[in-house]
């Protein structure tokens, strides 16, 4: 090892360019919970935030200044970025064990669900908590929305090595962009992302949310991380009785979608190709995914409950309900954002709705997208990898039968690493269902929906939130990773583990 500290030389490097960076951010909650005068400033918050904040940005100064920079190669730049997601994981937690009294193991859990837009939350009182906290929770998922490396490249870095980062990071599969250079097209992605936040959070707070629901929200909704300043979601509104609650439940169904969607089809359509919305094939699958499974959804609440009944029999749930409760948690799910204004594990959603959230969860959002799961375009492809099998068996295995997508040929390393990707996900989600059954009271769907929340990086499931702080720190542990591993697509976490990768 001590041979090949030379080649690793550059991991620090990069490291500490990325904690400088974080350091920096650090100091925006720093600010807030200094200039905020609701709740009181406590000494042990500002604490939380300028001690990590300063002694990052040290050490990221020294690591940059004792490490020459040098380009990366794959293997590097995947190591990197496992390292740099559970390095700024482990900074972020500090300001939820401080400033909170959590454990520092469901601190870290917290800032993991947050940058990896998972939304799992160990924190209960929402609504009592600082702003400072809130808004950290918020600004992670946010950061964590489109990567925090891409951030990163997009506002400091160009280079040969900014392509291999890229790639380590983001959905690897092929996708075009929207302007030559990759930096060029980080930026314009970024500037898309901002400007639809700052849409968004002004659409909600001209419908009557306070500015910062409005910011906290749009951030959240848009990186498709789920986490809310209220402990019932945005379930809040209707119960605390706001004039515009329907008018505010359709503005975040709209921005979970838009995080839903390919950013580089966003790119298209702001300049003029509205055709994007639906001219390819991921495109097309996404909005019959959602059409089917809005539809099964309804239909079970319908076949259930008949049109003038809610939940367990409940009067008032008239069809408009049953369509906007459906409408809203299809799409949360989908996407993978975790909004709620229903309890998918209530009474509300029969067992059919339950099983479509579980598919819905594996499936997830559009390839560079802020959503997480195995990703829509994936599934078309495995689809015609289906197709393709059952071509070869009807015309014999001398027939050309590629697989096509829009027009481009796949290649054979393209689909060997889509089912490679595929199997991997079915090996953790049985793993972490297993632990989870193992070491909980949780029966079968609720253990295995656990790990599908997490690898997923979705973030409701059938184990409450109370009942998740109390899970097994290994569960904890096992979900911890499970939530790294979807949002980097698993190959770079697994090659932490593998020796090879240190030699």
């Amino acid at each position: 090892m001590r041979n090949r500290l030379p080649y690793f030389r550059p991991i620090l490097d990069y490291l500490g360019l990325i904690a400088w960076v974080f350091g920096l951010l650090m100091l925006i909650p720093l600010a807030i919970e200094l200039l905020s005068f609701t709740g009181g400033r406590e000494p042990v918050r500002i604490i939380g935030f300028a001690l990590p904040a300063v002694v990052v940005f040290l050490v990221g100064v020294l690591l940059k200044r004792n490490f020459r920079f040098a380009p990366l190669d794959n293997r590097r730049a995947m190591l990197l970025t496992a390292l740099a997601w559970i390095v700024v994981s482990a900074i972020g937690a500090v300001p939820f064990s401080l400033g909170l009294g959590m454990s520092y193991l469901d601190a870290y859990f917290e800032t993991s669900s947050g940058l990896t837009t998972t939304g799992i939350t160990m924190i209960t009182g929402l609504d009592e908590l600082p702003v400072s906290i809130l808004f950290w929770r918020a600004f992670l998922q946010w950061l964590g929305g489109l990567g925090i490396l891409a951030f990163f490249l997009a506002i400091l870095y160009t280079g040969e090595s900014a392509h291999r980062l890229y790639r380590a990071e983001s959905h690897k599969v092929f996708a075009r962009r929207p302007a030559p250079g990759l930096v060029n097209t980080l930026r314009i992605l970024w500037m898309i992302y901002g400007g639809f936040t700052l849409a968004i959070a002004l659409a909600l707070v001209l419908e009557g949310t306070s500015v910062f629901d409005g910011i906290a929200h749009a951030m959240t909704a848009l990186s498709t991380g789920g986490y809310s300043p209220h402990d019932l979601s945005i379930g809040y509104y209707a119960h605390a009785g706001f004039r515009n609650h329907v008018l505010i439940e359709y503005t975040v169904i709209v921005a979970m979608l838009l995080g839903g969607i390919n950013f580089v089809v966003h790119a298209r359509v702001v300049t003029g190709g509205v055709r994007a919305l639906w001219d390819s094939l991921e495109m097309r699958l996404w909005w019959t995914i959602l059409a089917g499974a809005l539809a099964i959804v309804i239909a079970d609440h319908l076949k259930r409950f008949g049109a003038d009944a809610g939940a367990a029999g409940a009067a008032g749930a008239g069809l408009h309900e049953v369509f906007r409760a459906s409408l809203f948690q299809v799409v949360s799910i989908v996407t993978t954002t975790g909004f709620a204004t229903k309890d998918i594990g209530s009474d509300f959603f029969p067992a059919a709705a339950k099983q479509v959230f579980l598919i819905l969860m594996v499936i997830g959002g559009c390839v560079g997208s802020t959503g997480g799961g195995i990703k829509v375009l994936r599934i078309g492809v495995l689809l015609k990898m289906v197709g393709r099998q059952i071509l070869l068996v009807t015309y014999g295995r001398a027939s050309v039968q590629p697989v096509v997508v829009d027009g481009q040929v796949v290649p054979a390393e393209e689909l060997r690493r889509v089912a490679a990707l595929f199997f991997a996900w079915v090996i953790l989600l049985a793993f972490g269902g297993g632990v989870t059954a193992l070491l909980s009271e949780h029966g079968a769907l609720s253990a295995a929906s656990g790990m599908f929340s997490a690898l997923g990086n979705i973030g409701p499931c059938y184990i409450s939130g109370p009942e998740m702080t109390v899970l097994h720190p290994l569960v904890k542990g096992v979900y911890i990773l499970g939530m790294l591993a979807g949002r980097l697509e698993i190959i770079p976490l697994l090659l932490l583990f593998s020796r090879r990768s240190w030699r």
